[in-house]
Parts: C-alpha cells; sequence; structure tokens
C-alpha cells in the first residue's frame, strides 16, 4: 500500500510558488495538455503574460507542478486557470495555490474573487466551496464540449 504525503502546509507552500515566466511556458502546457481536454494554448499564457496579469507557479523538487492565472482590473479579481499536474493531485497544491492567489487578489485591493468552472468538475467545486465561494448563477453553453457545450458555474468570494 503506497502512502500518502502529507499535504503541504500553506507556509512550506508559499515558499514554493514564484512567478511564472516565459521560460516555464513549456512545461505549464504539458499539464495543461494532461488536465484538459480543451486546454488553453501556449499562445494564451503567453498573451496572459504580456497582459501583466497575475501568474504563478507551484514547484516540488525543482519542477513546476501547478499554476494559476488571476487577472484584476476596476476592483475585481477574475481566476482565469488554476491547475495541479496530474499526478500531484488531491495533496493540498490546489488549496494551497487557491490561498495564494486570494491573498494576492487582496494585495491587488479586490473587493472580490470571480472565476467559471465546469458544472462537472465537482472537485473544483468542493474546493471552491470549502474557501467561501459562492454561487451566482450558471452560464450555459459556456465550456465546449464532447457533446457540443457544456455549462459553467459562475462563483464568487467577497475579500476582506
Amino acid at each position: 500500500m503506497r502512502s500518502v504525503p502529507d499535504a503541504p502546509t500553506y507556509e512550506t507552500l508559499r515558499r514554493s510558488l514564484r512567478p511564472m515566466t516565459e521560460a516555464d511556458l513549456p512545461r505549464i502546457h504539458r499539464i495543461e495538455l494532461a488536465s484538459y481536454e480543451y486546454p488553453w494554448s501556449q499562445g494564451n499564457f503567453f498573451d496572459s503574460l504580456r497582459a501583466g496579469y497575475s501568474m504563478w507557479v507551484c514547484e516540488a523538487a525543482g519542477e513546476v507542478i501547478g499554476y494559476y492565472v488571476m487577472m484584476v482590473a476596476a476592483g475585481e479579481a477574475h481566476l482565469l486557470n488554476l491547475t495541479i499536474a496530474p499526478a500531484r493531485r488531491r495533496q493540498g497544491f490546489g488549496r494551497g495555490l487557491l490561498e495564494h492567489c486570494l491573498a494576492r487578489a487582496g494585495d491587488h485591493r479586490a473587493a472580490s474573487l470571480f472565476l467559471e468552472v465546469r458544472t462537472s468538475n465537482a472537485a473544483a467545486i468542493a474546493l471552491y466551496h470549502s474557501n467561501g465561494f459562492v454561487d451566482l448563477a450558471v452560464r450555459g453553453r459556456y465550456y465546449p464540449a464532447r457533446d457540443g457545450r457544456e455549462d459553467a458555474l459562475i462563483m464568487k468570494k467577497d475579500l476582506p
């Protein structure tokens, strides 16, 4: 029986976070391709870097294992992408990245953080609910899907 490593503490995780750079994009894109049927392109990440979005990576043993992309404008923050490499999921890294994202949104003086998530992504929805996000609305047919389109759940968390 394989043992599951202890979830990283926020302080430990915080030390493994750094701003994303252009040099990270090939690894980021490999994680994206392994994670989603309809992934962001490497160009989407590059354009987000050029636009000045808040983009952070999480490393473990010198390897990028996760990242997030957040846009902040007009007192609101929007989490555009938060992804952990498939082999490193369910170990606390997603929660840590989300906590870091919330802290950075507050640093930018955002009053709220918004996000959209596929309605079929129960694990992500549970993570967001457990961090105080509330459901606002459903955006019909927002995401591409095998059978056409999938709804997005719009969620929000007010920041202190």
